[in-house]
């Protein structure tokens, strides 16, 4: 763990350095302060954003400490919270002639036709409709970005459980998303998607990559560092 003094506040944070181009800051639910910076930054230059991010730091201290949420299993009965494209989600379970999933005016409403507090069928029901929003939102939101490339051959995008990553690229055309990115907005998933894209041309994170994600999507650092951030309680 490293050390960060600034005035009379102490941090310890864990620096990770590797093949990237920014330096990135986040703040954990469990307030772990990490920082991610390329393989050659000075301790001087980690020192001066350090201290450009004094006040983002403090904040996102203060915020995870006021709203610190206790890691508990969810049980899949009405009152729980569900994150669906970056915004929370009240879950109503009621009783109904079939079993159903909608979203309507913030509420993530079950009916189902057991009773409303079976969390074993609640739960095949949402688990159920988040896994149909996932391939509808990703396959949209796959095309629209897509189209912002001239490949001739069409890469193949599909879906699978990662614990470290949100996207990954294979050599054989083949683009995986982290069903996970689900529960983060659009423009988070439209980064990772492009991101991907880009590993098509250049397969490694070298000047040419990182100028064409510039291209593609110029907004990408500021989503990044979202995605690093809302993310580190979702992985």
């Amino acid at each position: 763990m490293k050390e960060f003094i600034f005035g009379t506040f102490v941090y310890e944070y864990q620096l990770i350095k590797q093949d990237r181009k920014t330096l990135s800051l986040t703040v954990t639910p469990d307030l772990r302060i990490v920082l991610k910076c390329p393989e050659q930054t000075t301790s001087e230059r980690i020192e001066t954003f350090l201290q450009k991010k004094w006040f983002w730091l403090e904040k996102q201290l203060s915020f995870f400490k006021k709203y610190q949420r206790k890691i508990y299993e969810k049980e899949y009965i009405s009152g729980e919270g569900y994150l669906y494209l970056g915004r929370q989600y009240k879950l109503v379970v009621r009783r109904g002639k079939e079993d159903l999933v909608s979203l309507t005016r913030g509420l993530l409403t079950v009916y189902t036709t057991k009773e409303v507090t079976n969390g074993h069928h609640n739960k095949k029901l949402i688990d159920m409709w988040f896994v149909d929003k996932t391939d509808t939102i990703f396959q949209s939101r796959f095309t629209e970005m897509l189209a912002r490339f001239e490949y001739k051959n069409t890469p193949v995008l599909s879906i699978r459980e990662m614990k470290k990553r949100w996207g990954s690229f294979l050599n054989k055309n083949k683009i995986f998303l982290n069903p996970k990115l689900i529960h983060t907005s659009k423009d988070c998933i439209d980064y990772v998607i492009v991101h991907e894209l880009c590993h098509l041309k250049y397969k490694n994170h070298n000047t040419k990559f990182w100028q064409l994600l510039d291209e593609k999507y110029p907004k990408w650092e500021k989503v990044k560092e979202k995605l690093e951030t809302i993310g580190a309680g979702l992985c």
